[in-house]
């Protein structure tokens, strides 16, 4: 520099080309301000827009899709606890049926084994009834001849007497033709004839007597015999619909397996929808966790947009000083340090658990010496 007239010093081509540099720098420090302006606006803007959907309760499109997502899946899980809670509840049904069943499956297996072996039984029984019968049968076509026989006998003894009797008649009159000659032979026949009537009387009664308790007995034995196998006839009858009933049961054993097979079938449903219950779970995780994301990223834009209003204001404050100053440093001839207050912002966030955001700023001041730029008299 050289010094002029009036003591004012003039500007050497350095300093043209520093005050030009200085003012490239102003231009573009205005440009950025002007930049960073815009961005501002458009974050406040769209943290306006924000607010005002909380407040008017209008959540963003996201939000509102991530809240019909979540209460849609809630639906689902609910519907679907439901659908467990009674597939559970038909299970323990089912189970309790299944428990009765086997009770009464061992009870009537029980009551089979008893049957089958009072079936054997009276099997037995019946054998031994029908080889008494055939035995009795036997006997009473014996006696049936032998009755026979007597009759036959009794006939030719009553035949034998009549024809004794004509010839006791004929013999009779014969005498009394010559009973002049043969006296008191008339009675010695009516007696033989009385001997032989009470003789074929005593035999006939006794044959009587004899035949009647032979048929009495043979009557008796076969009455005990006909109880007896009705009596079987009749456990037969109650075997046969005790087996009936087994069979039954046997059916109910089939139904059991039909049962068993239906119960795997809900507990492998009951699997499935645990396991689409477990996988709801982790998209809801996810999606909390989207959500965690997002209102990070919606907490780093306000800090950006906080830093920029705190950058835009330091500029400003630049801006205004080093206006200043260079002002103060073209019309003056003495050099004066600006000292430049810089004030640093510290911002906090703090997420509570119901998902609010506060904010905490912290002013720091800062005290930087620095030097614009320096006129000197030449």
């Amino acid at each position: 520099m050289r010094e002029g007239r009036g003591g004012v010093r003039i500007m050497g081509y350095n300093e043209k080309a520093e005050l030009q540099e200085l003012n490239d720098r102003f231009a573009s420090f205005i440009e950025k301000v002007r930049y960073l302006e815009q961005q501002n606006s458009a974050l406040q803007m769209e943290i306006n827009q924000y607010k005002g959907q909380q407040q008017h309760g209008q959540p963003n499109r996201a939000s509102e899709l991530f809240q019909d997502e979540l209460r849609e899946m809630r639906r689902q899980m609910d519907a679907i606890g439901k659908e467990r809670d009674q597939y559970q509840l038909e299970r323990d049904n089912l189970a309790e049926d299944l428990a009765l069943l086997k009770q009464r499956l061992d009870e009537e297996a029980q009551k089979r084994a008893d049957a089958e072996n009072n079936l054997a039984a009276f099997r037995k029984d019946v054998d031994d009834a029908t080889l008494s019968r055939l035995e009795l049968e036997r006997k009473i076509e014996s006696l049936m001849d032998e009755i026979e026989f007597l009759k036959k006998l009794h006939d030719e003894v009553s035949n034998y007497l009549h024809q004794l009797e004509i010839f006791v008649q004929t013999q009779h009159l014969k005498m009394e033709v010559e009973s002049t000659s043969r006296p008191d032979l008339t009675g010695a026949l009516r007696d033989i004839r009385a001997q032989y009537e009470t003789i074929a009387l005593k035999n006939m009664q006794e044959s009587e007597d004899w035949y009647k308790s032979k048929f009495a007995d043979l009557t008796e034995s076969a009455k005990r015999n006909t109880d007896a196998l009705r009596q079987a006839k009749q456990e037969a009858n109650e075997s046969r619909r005790q087996i009936q009933s087994l069979n039954c049961e046997i059916d109910n054993e089939a139904l059991l397996r039909q049962m068993r097979e239906m119960e795997d079938q809900f507990g492998n449903e009951i699997a499935n929808y645990q396991d689409n219950v477990g996988r709801l779970e982790d998209e809801i995780r996810h999606l909390k966790e989207e959500m965690a994301r997002h209102l990070r990223e919606y907490q780093d834009l306000l800090n950006v947009k906080m830093a920029l209003d705190i950058e835009i204001a330091t500029y400003r404050k630049l801006l205004e000083g080093e206006e200043n100053s260079t002002l103060i440093s073209l019309f003056t001839d003495y050099e004066t340090p600006d000292s430049v207050s810089r004030r640093t912002v510290v911002i906090k966030t703090v997420e509570t658990r119901d998902g609010e955001v506060n904010y905490k700023t912290q002013h720091e001041k800062k005290k930087n010496q620095s030097t614009l730029w320096k006129l000197q008299r030449t």
